[in-house]
């Protein structure tokens, strides 16, 4: 019997996920696909019975965006929403606004797929003359987070994610689920696996063939000392779910006309 359960998911789809563009820290709202994702998650979940008493996010629209909508489906919109940069998509550094499988063709597949889903290779940093880089650290959102504009990243390793994310783990979430709160994780890709691979223990290695797709919930089952009782659950339709996996895989990968 589970002590603690905690909710986890990937924002549903977003205008760049469409285009297929690394997206990282610009800010994007859902795209129609990704609405109808959240809005889906959201009466998935109330069918289940889920009952959330606090909601974590990000600082970007799509991970709240997401989390509205769910809460408004399920008729929890009186839950509160608590949202931290910690809990933000990896930054991708120079490669932010690039489509993938242009650079797959440009790079090789095997290159793209080291720089998406290893744990420690950081890609090149973003630098002022990037065309996102006003955008992102002019933003008035991170002139409120719990360090300086300055300290803030210019590209990230899945590990580098991992630790600022830990902090906000283990003082923030943590102690709202051995309190006894049912929470939901409204976050990204790589936060998301970031977070998996401390709670579960995943290898290293094994992390790069860890694949989420947006808006499928994650259930997360834990003891007292929140260490897993099993693997993490997708919940849905597993099939279709097997399917989405295989379309974000896919995304970096070479367009057979291109091949």
């Amino acid at each position: 019997m589970a002590k603690y359960r905690l909710v986890l998911l990937r924002h549903g789809e977003g205008a760049w996920t469409k285009e297929n563009r690394f997206c990282s820290w610009v800010d994007q709202k859902l795209s129609s696909d990704g609405i109808k994702e959240a809005q889906n998650c959201g009466k998935h979940l109330k069918a289940l019975g889920f009952e959330f008493d606090l909601v974590f996010t990000s600082v970007l629209s799509r991970s709240i965006q997401t989390a509205w909508l769910i809460l408004q489906e399920m008729g929890q919109e009186w839950v509160p929403i608590q949202s931290s940069w910690r809990l933000n998509e990896r930054h991708y550094g120079a490669l932010i606004g690039l489509n993938r499988a242009e650079m797959a063709l440009n790079h090789g597949e095997e290159q793209v797929k080291i720089w998406r889903r290893s744990y420690d290779v950081t890609p090149p940093p973003i630098t002022e003359s990037h065309p996102y880089y006003k955008e992102i650290y002019n933003d008035r959102r991170y002139k409120c987070s719990d360090v300086s504009q300055d300290n803030l990243p210019k590209a990230e390793s899945l590990k580098d994610v991992l630790d600022r994310l830990l902090p906000y783990w283990n003082e923030k979430i943590a102690p709202e689920l051995r309190s006894g709160k049912m929470i939901l994780i409204s976050a990204h890709g790589n936060s998301s696996r970031a977070l998996l691979k401390h709670v579960e223990g995943i290898s290293d290695e094994d992390i790069i063939n860890v694949t989420l797709p947006t808006g499928v919930p994650i259930l997360l089952e834990l003891d007292e000392d929140l260490h897993p009782l099993g693997p993490h659950q997708f919940l849905g339709d597993q099939e279709a779910i097997q399917a989405a996996i295989k379309k974000v895989e896919d995304q970096g990968k070479v367009k057979s006309a291109e091949k």
